[in-house]
């Protein structure tokens, strides 16, 4: 594996890849590698020829009042777990390499990026898609992977894939989650004990949510309102919000139909959690 900081080495060794006729999978990340990362790396690694991945804590998707400072970082252990998965390039710049003191460009998906949890971190998205569209450019991938935890990020980045015609197929992965259903996330080791297990919550309001619709319910009211009856009793988490919205361009729905998208945002103490779960939904009950 090979660990670079520069885009200009980086580019070069890539280069001389496609020059193999070899295909390109790219994981962009910002480090402090669990399994839902190493779950990424392997789909990667199954769907490409080289594997490329980024680890970069990118300061322009955090607000103010944001946690960039005391994001969890640990380099020499993910490059440990990135060698065990047979990484190719490991891609590891500075804020420097990737912001130049001029830097004035951004890159904005509209609509999208004021949704969801786009309300309350107003300039995340446009973060996101700056950052990823610049290493787009960088490593030129012919796939790029992505989990669906960050549901509202992956639908972002496929828009904007499509709206400026990059040449790059968009992958979601599912989540993956601890054996109790807690989401993977590396803001989980903010959480103590008593949060951690109020933290599980979220992920029983979903499987309420999924029983609920099985059993025939198509009404968006009534679903939220279930689940947020379910949340209330753990005093130690604050929902943020409660979404069911078309998995596609993030309209909320009064009545459940196609492809759709439950997603929800809480904080326990100063530490924000996100789910969600993804269905195909007939509107009349099977």
């Amino acid at each position: 594996m090979k660990i670079i900081k520069e885009i200009n080495t980086l580019r070069n060794f890539l280069k001389e890849e496609r020059k193999k006729q070899k295909t390109i999978g790219f994981v962009p990340t910002m480090g402090f590698f669990h399994q839902g990362h190493l779950k990424l790396i392997q789909e990667a690694k199954k769907n490409s020829d080289v594997v490329v991945v980024s680890i970069f804590v990118n300061p322009t998707q955090f607000g103010p009042n944001e946690d960039f400072n005391q994001y969890p970082r640990d380099l020499k252990k993910d490059i440990e777990l990135a060698e065990k998965e047979k990484v190719d390039y490991l891609f590891t710049p500075s804020v420097q390499e990737i912001y130049q003191d001029d830097f004035l460009t951004y890159v904005n998906v509209e609509e999208l990026g004021a949704k969801l949890c786009g309300k309350d971190r107003p300039v995340h998205f446009k973060g996101v898609t700056t950052v990823v569209a610049k290493l787009f450019n960088i490593v030129n991938p012919d796939k790029s992977f992505f989990g669906e935890k960050d549901a509202q990020q992956l639908v972002i980045i496929k828009k904007m894939v499509k709206d400026l015609n990059f040449d790059v197929e968009i992958i979601g992965v599912p989540t993956v989650r601890e054996e109790d259903g807690l989401a993977m996330s590396s803001r989980n080791i903010y959480l103590n004990l008593k949060e951690r297990k109020a933290a599980l919550v979220l992920f029983k309001s979903l499987e309420l949510a999924k029983e609920k619709i099985e059993k025939g319910e198509r009404n968006s009211k009534v679903i939220k309102n279930e689940m947020e009856e379910l949340i209330k009793k753990e005093k130690l988490v604050n929902l943020i919000y409660i979404s069911v919205s078309n998995a596609e361009n993030l309209e909320e729905l009064d009545v459940l139909e196609g492809k759709v998208l439950i997603a929800l945002a809480a904080k326990l103490r100063k530490t924000r959690l996100i789910d969600n779960l993804f269905l195909n939904i007939k509107l009349t009950t099977p």
